[in-house]
């Protein structure tokens, strides 16, 4: 089965927040084998709405709908849907005594405008919201399936999960999906499909390979569909393993996950601490780490040493060393680094200074010259990189080089690997 997602709202495409709502839904649906084929941001018009209702209806068994469902003026999605199905707002007392005690229980003052979240399509089923006023609806129509569901993170969510999925699923048996993964880093998409261009040509034609690339690694993403979990695993296994094999140095992991996770998981398991010296990076370092629970096991904290005064202070980076070799230099960072793991007394300590831009290069140091280091147990290793000229990219590049060279480090210190 297939499906389409239709998100609806003018700050989508003015860029004043991102659409993650669609990710997730097309993440929920694959889990229960119906496949996205299309995702759609529209503004809250009418003709936008009716249009792509109608198209969407050609492409897919169920479309879903986010956003537009709120009370005032500009919320239309009700109406327009309305006039697409050729039926009317009808308003469900049900949802009104919910929507009051949504207010009560707030001590809020409920104005004549919030009744109208319990105006729903009378040709629907309402998916009750029991975190927020707006309910979801469900109509059957011509066919295929709509689903009208709030726009607002957790109120989605909630509806999806609770009321909409297990409706899905029902409706929809189609045999059993496995996925394994296979995270990378340090090498490039295309130089990974070079490697494993033979293993690729020779997969099943129930199991499908995708690369999945972000900063500094790329998940191999294996997917295989049929009706025997237990053989799907195992045939699966068997390619991961050939693959695994044929790219070993690259190999940071068998599972979903991101190389902060697997650097926090092997370090909690061996006992051992990090810490971080950022210039050019701000402190990114650390927000990749502190946002994946138990990092407070193995990372002790870090210093956002800017300016040449506080690396002076705070890390001991010499006067000569800065006015002979500038701030951005390998014996710059390798100083930060040696008095980080001084001074904060941890087992491992990266330090990164460059110049991110998109002004402050030079012809001898361009904008997106970063230099790395990183300090472990026994050894010391650093590496410069030229990166762009695009600020924020430099810093996300440099903070993903910083994790590989980190782990690099980790797996040789420690004799790790995969096998």
């Amino acid at each position: 089965m297939t499906a389409e997602i239709i998100t609806i709202g003018d700050e989508i495409l003015i860029g004043q927040i991102i659409d993650t709502n669609s990710a997730w839904i097309a993440k929920q649906l694959k889990d229960i084998h119906i496949s996205v084929i299309q995702m759609t941001s529209i503004s809250d018009n009418q003709e936008a709405i009716l249009t792509t209702l109608a198209s969407a209806s050609q492409r897919a068994d169920i479309v879903i709908v986010t956003g537009g469902l709120g009370p005032t003026k500009d919320d239309i999605t009700k109406k327009t849907a309305a006039s697409f199905f050729g039926t009317e707002l009808i308003r469900d007392e049900v949802v009104l005594g919910h929507v009051r005690s949504f207010f009560e229980q707030r001590s809020l003052e409920m104005l004549p405008i919030n009744e109208q979240q319990a105006d729903i399509l009378a040709n629907c089923e309402v998916l009750f919201n029991d975190v927020g006023t707006a309910p979801g609806m469900w109509v059957h129509h011509q066919g295929t399936h709509y689903i009208f569901i709030p726009g607002v993170p957790f109120e989605m969510k909630f509806l999806i999960t609770q009321r909409v999925l297990p409706k899905l699923s029902s409706l929809y048996k189609s045999g059993t999906i496995w996925t394994q993964n296979i995270i990378t880093a340090g090498i490039g998409e295309s130089f990974l499909a070079d490697k494993i261009a033979d293993i690729e040509d020779k997969l099943p034609s129930y199991i499908k390979l995708a690369y999945l690339p972000k900063y500094g690694s790329v998940r191999l993403r294996l997917t295989a569909l049929g009706e025997h979990l237990p053989q799907l695993q195992k045939n699966t296994a068997h390619i991961a393993s050939a693959i695994v094999d044929r790219i070993l140095p690259y190999v940071i992991a068998i599972e979903d996950l991101s190389i902060e996770e697997v650097i926090i998981q092997q370090f909690v398991q061996k006992g051992l601490s990090l810490s971080t010296a950022e210039s050019c990076t701000g402190g990114f370092l650390a927000a990749q780490l502190t946002a994946i629970p138990g990092c407070s096991k193995m990372y002790k904290g870090g210093i956002i040493p800017y300016s040449n005064v506080l690396k002076k202070q705070l890390l001991n980076v010499q006067e000569s060393t800065l006015q002979a070799f500038g701030a951005v230099s390998e014996q710059t960072v390798i100083e930060m680094v040696k008095g980080l793991k001084q001074s904060l007394g941890t087992d491992y300590a990266i330090a990164t200074s460059g110049i991110a831009g998109p002004d402050g290069g030079t012809t001898e140091k361009p904008v997106g010259t970063v230099w790395i280091a990183v300090a472990g147990k026994g050894h010391i290793i650093s590496k410069k990189f030229l990166f762009t000229t695009n600020r924020q990219v430099n810093i996300e590049l440099a903070t993903a080089q910083a994790y590989i060279l980190l782990w690099n480090l980790f797996k040789q210190e420690n004799n790790f690997s995969m096998k």
